[in-house]
């Protein structure tokens, strides 16, 4: 175990080195979310080559695989032609001559950091000989279902409204109208999923860090809190969150919606 963890640790860091000068030829940092998905499809394809994988570790790769590659092409698609995302932005002008280290450290290679955490459940599949629980694997893959087509469905939602708005408008619709982050909700639920899976494998309980991990950031650094800080002047926002949960669905107005 301690092999792969080594080895995924330096191949994250280089993969984010990688990111980090591309960010400095196109003048923005927020190119590490559009990489965020794709680090993940590196190492899985560095672990298949090196570790020769199982079938049912195959399986978890899959999904992870398509979770990432879906996420980065609508980051990219979201981004084109627009400004460096805010929070970039005022990290640019905070850090004024120290903004080329700081940048490498707080936001790539500790993105690295969190990104190694987040795949250990993909490291321990890796080495697994003889995969174990079954149920567990139906179990995950079934969240894992659930979590892309919240995730999916409201990013697209999101991105049909942003199309259509007026200013100051916010998306009270779909999937936004029973949580105010259904994407981060998503995502969430799909990295349980991952780890629901991996878990009855030997060491499985550590593939409990990475849904912990992106569980923490979401909700505590750098999801949830960050866009609720960006409209914490906004009266309609104020409005809406005092109606709407932050991530978990209000399974009472999606039952009274049907009826």
């Amino acid at each position: 175990m301690a092999q792969v963890l080594v080895h995924s640790a330096i191949l994250i860091a280089l993969y984010q080195t990688l990111i980090f000068i591309i960010s400095l030829v196109y003048g923005r940092n927020d190119v590490a979310d559009i990489a965020w998905g794709g680090g993940f499809i590196a190492l899985m394809i560095f672990l298949v080559v090196a570790y020769s994988p199982t079938v049912n570790a195959g399986i978890v790769y899959l999904v992870c695989g398509i979770w990432g590659a879906r996420l980065s092409v609508y980051l990219f698609i979201r981004n084109r032609n627009k400004p460096e995302d805010f929070r970039y932005r005022s990290w640019r002008a905070a850090w004024g001559k120290h903004f080329f280290i700081r940048s490498y450290l707080q936001v790539f290679l500790l993105q690295g950091f969190f990104m190694w955490l987040i795949s250990i459940p993909l490291q321990i599949a890796a080495i697994t000989v003889i995969w174990q629980g079954w149920a567990a694997l139906g179990l995950g893959l079934a969240l894992w279902l659930i979590g892309f087509y919240w995730q999916a469905l409201g990013d697209a939602q999101l991105s049909k409204f942003g199309k259509i708005k007026q200013p100051g408008a916010i998306i009270q619709t779909g999937l936004w109208r029973y949580s105010r982050h259904p994407n981060y909700f998503g995502e969430i639920v799909m990295w349980w999923g991952i780890g629901c899976m991996v878990f009855p494998q030997p060491l499985g309980w550590l593939a409990l860090i990475g849904p912990l991990t992106i569980t923490w950031l979401l909700t505590s650094v750098s999801g949830v809190p960050m866009l609720e800080k960006k409209y914490q002047n906004h009266a309609g926002y104020q409005q809406y969150k005092t109606q709407t949960p932050a991530l978990f669905p209000n399974i009472r107005k999606m039952l009274l919606r049907k009826k």
